[in-house]
């Protein structure tokens, strides 16, 4: 099963967060705090959203920085996703 966003909307995967801090204490789950890099892995049409034209800015395979709350948390195949508005990327990662 694929998804496919409509409008402005991105589905993005969380790259995982470190285990261990810098001086090498081991975090435990719940220690941790949700990760805000993730990577596009597929990206709207844009179009005609709340009355504006919308562009879509990033594509598949860009590292980007989302709002820490931001979008909807989906599973599908087993895997994590989450589905946000453009205007929830806060930044691409080069």
């Amino acid at each position: 099963m694929t998804i496919k966003p409509l409008a402005d909307r991105v589905v993005v995967c969380a790259v995982e967060a470190e285990e261990t801090t810098k001086s090498g204490i081991v975090l435990p789950g719940t220690a941790k705090e949700k990760p805000q890099m993730a990577t596009v892995i597929a990206v709207g049409p844009g179009g005609l959203v709340d009355g504006k034209e919308v562009t879509m800015t990033v594509k598949v395979g860009d590292k980007v920085i989302t709002s820490k709350y931001a979008g909807t948390e989906v599973k599908c195949d087993g895997k994590e996703y989450n589905i946000v508005r453009q205007g929830d990327i806060l930044a691409i990662v080069e």
